[in-house]
């Protein structure tokens, strides 16, 4: 055995946990098996402190579970699944990427077709008819804050003005492309408040900026594990 060797505190310190935290990483494989002395002490190497620094690195890039899955495939010495987990983190994120690359493109032409003038509210049936969903649809989406209809005084029906209308119809147009609620949220939020396609597509185009951060992320989160299976798993 080569390398200093590491105390249960000194870990600790490393990755600012508890002790227990550190055995807990142990129990789940987040760090590779440790011996013991003659006296039951566990024996902490230098792999040990370079696996700590690898699942930290790993989990500010991939996430936690992501993280457990690797390392607990690499120490548990199947690298093929480690890299599979890998390369599931790595197509979330192409999905996403591209989910708002169809988002942008959907909302700009559904912000751009010529629709009919509407300078009356309608009820909600009449709604979902123009738009082509059903009425329990259009309810959903005022439980998630996407419309505000108003109600008559007398009825108490729903009344969507010109506005909603609006953004009913795209959101109609953007869940027939398969984009999730996450992304219709704030740019139907943006398109509130200021009125315009013009703020929302800014929304967009700073998720889409985000989604660049994280790539960068998992990025470097992926080259810290290459440097761990360099150093410790040499083919």
């Amino acid at each position: 055995m080569t390398g200093r060797r590491w105390r249960l505190v000194e870990l600790a310190r490393l990755a600012g946990v508890t002790d227990q935290q550190i055995r807990n990483y142990l129990a789940a494989g987040l760090l590779p098996s440790a011996a013991r002395t003659a006296s039951n002490y566990r024996i902490f190497t230098d792999q040990h402190a370079d696996a700590l620094r690898t699942a930290r690195a790993l989990a500010a890039g991939h996430g936690w579970p992501c993280a457990n899955a690797v390392l607990a495939a690499v120490h548990s010495g199947d690298i093929p699944a480690a890299l599979a987990a890998l390369d599931d983190s790595h197509a979330e994120l192409a999905r996403e990427r591209a989910r708002i690359a169809a988002t942008v493109e959907a909302f700009t032409r559904a912000a751009d077709s010529p629709v009919p003038a509407v300078r009356r509210p309608a009820r909600i049936g009449r709604l979902a008819a123009d738009i082509g969903v059903r009425t329990p649809v259009l309810r959903l989406w005022e439980r998630r804050g996407l419309v505000r209809p108003d109600r008559e005084p007398t009825t108490g029906y729903r009344l969507y003005s010109p506005t909603e209308q609006r953004a009913a119809r795209l959101i109609a147009v953007l869940r027939t492309g398969g984009v999730p609620f996450t992304i219709i949220g704030p740019v139907i939020v943006a398109l509130r408040t200021s009125g315009s396609t013009t703020s929302a597509l800014a929304e967009l185009r700073r998720r889409e900026e985000q989604v660049h951060h994280v790539s960068r992320g998992r990025l470097a989160a992926t080259a810290a594990l290459d440097a761990y299976l360099a150093k410790h798993y040499r083919s």
